[in-house]
């Protein structure tokens, strides 16, 4: 099965998920806020959801990401 998320996207949400903000998981990844948001509001795009929490649980309802 090919993931619907690239590599980074999956850093990204998987941090969403432990309930870090945009600015914990820019720093833990070494890029920009600005770039942390891009990479969400694409994810948001792939899935036509609304909102982190709707793109999220979709996520996991595809067996993307795990709790």
């Amino acid at each position: 099965m090919h993931s619907i998320l690239t590599r980074r996207e999956r850093e990204i949400f998987t941090r969403l998920v432990d309930n870090k903000t945009t600015q914990i998981i820019a720093g833990e990844l070494g890029i920009s806020e600005k770039t942390v948001r891009n990479h969400i509001s694409n994810v948001m795009g792939k899935l036509g959801a609304a909102s982190r929490i709707q793109a999220v649980l979709e996520l996991i309802r595809l067996n993307e990401l795990k709790l």
